[in-house]
């Protein structure tokens, strides 16, 4: 499909009657909910250049919708959705570059699509010719759009291929701060869950909502690219809005509660948009994603003493306020002194050693996710925190921050890193164009 057809039926289907492929009603999935009666929710977050702004939607709270083009990529100041569908791609071996060019226009279109909570194709999972395929699942069918984000990336292997080919013709536009993660200490990596040319980011408040985005941008990638890895996730483990509260991970503490929010607008701009000063012109409002999979030692860990627990956190357990004193969201002090020697806050507790003032003033904007995987041969739970952080240059934010916490975080006996990735987060597409169209521009 090339950019003028894409937006040539994206427009036609703005326009047009009644969706047939909601069903064979001709109602839209929306249209059906609104008959329904579904009550009147609250407005939600849109995107500009800066922060979030206020967008109006309609129906309930999981009829949410957040707008798909846009200056940035939605899915990153986002109010953080409660479940997650995360996919890493490689681009078949016979693709050219034309062939990535329309793979990323196809999916625009599919994704542009289901975040309004319309069918992945124009006539859906139960319309269209019977003696072809549906052109979406029908899973998602009866479903509200549920404030489906979906966020698109760019890996190191899309620039300059492992054997050192340039497949594409890109390896002159690979941004210098889309490195290549270094192997911390105590990383376990598994090849299974590392890399990638292609990633998607599928947020949602249901759970099959972001699973049919993935399955259908699979379904239409076929051929052309093929999962190489994905991850499940539920229950967020960070705010990115202070009207969200703080959630806790599997550990049982509250996590993020310094992650940085919407609200600062000058911190966003800071730390998670990248700018064409910083010497990647294309990726002018994009972002940087890390992905880690850390598995948890659940089964140690719930054997440790309730003070130790909150030693090494450097938080207690309850509250979230930090050991020095005060409530969740006071500034910890790690100067104040204990009672019985040393510091309230220890010198290796976690969030010491995350805490900007150890890290240059470097912040993430996190949108991690608990995980389980069920259980291995040991019957122990395969369980833990799926981390996501976005960032305006992982050389300044993600690699020193991690360098600390793998050779110092006491939190390091019970935790084990056992998948990771990185991925260029083009700026958000305009509407008749494409995702990531300035890199081939």
């Amino acid at each position: 499909m090339t950019e003028q057809n894409a937006a040539a039926e994206a427009a036609a289907e703005q326009q047009s009657t009644p969706e047939k492929g909601a069903g064979r009603s001709g109602l839209s999935r929306r249209g059906m909910l609104g008959l329904a009666g579904a009550a009147v929710g609250a407005g939600v977050v849109g995107f500009g250049a800066g922060a979030a702004v206020g967008h109006a939607v309609a129906s309930s709270a999981t009829g949410a919708t957040y707008p798909f083009y846009g200056a940035n990529q939605a899915g990153i100041v986002t109010p953080v959705q409660d479940r997650l569908h995360f996919a890493a791609f490689d681009v078949a071996q016979s693709l050219d570059r034309a062939g990535l060019i329309e793979l990323l226009q196809d999916w625009t279109v599919a994704a542009a699509r289901m975040t309004q909570g319309r069918p992945a194709g124009k006539y859906g999972p139960a319309s269209g010719p019977v003696d072809a395929p549906p052109d979406d699942t029908g899973e998602a069918l009866d479903l509200p759009p549920g404030g489906l984000t979906l966020t698109f990336g760019f890996g190191p292997t899309l620039f300059t291929a492992a054997d050192g080919t340039d497949r594409f013709g890109l390896a002159g536009k690979r941004p210098a701060a889309l490195v290549d993660l270094p192997r911390f200490p105590g990383d376990a990596l598994l090849d299974t869950l590392t890399g990638g040319d292609l990633c998607v980011q599928a947020c949602s408040e249901d759970p099959q909502v972001a699973v049919h985005a993935i399955r259908n941008l699979s379904r239409i990638a076929f051929g052309r690219a093929a999962i190489r890895w994905s991850q499940l996730g539920f229950g967020r483990t960070s705010s990115t809005s202070r009207s969200q509260t703080t959630a806790r991970n599997l550990f049982g503490f509250k996590d993020g509660t310094a992650n940085i929010k919407a609200e600062d607008p000058k911190v966003v701009d800071a730390q998670v948009w990248a700018d064409a000063a910083d010497g990647a012109a294309w990726m002018h409002g994009g972002s940087y994603l890390v992905a880690r999979k850390i598995r948890m030692v659940i089964e140690t860990w719930d054997r440790q003493q309730l003070g130790e627990q909150e030693r090494i956190i450097g938080r207690d357990k309850g509250e979230g306020a930090p050991l020095s004193g005060g409530t969740e969201f006071s500034d910890p002090n790690f100067l104040a002194l204990s009672p019985t020697g040393g510091t309230k806050i220890d010198p290796d507790a976690h969030v010491r050693l995350a805490h900007p003032t150890m890290n240059d003033g470097a912040q993430l904007l996190r949108r991690g996710y608990n995980f389980v995987d069920g259980n291995d041969e040991l019957g122990r739970l395969n369980a833990g925190l799926f981390f996501i952080a976005f960032q305006r240059d992982p050389r300044k934010q993600f690699i020193p921050i991690q360098n600390r916490l793998a050779r110092n975080d006491a939190m390091n006996e019970y935790v084990k890193h056992v998948g990771s990735a990185v991925f260029a987060v083009p700026p958000g597409a305009r509407e008749g164009s494409y995702v990531g169209a300035g890199l081939f521009a």
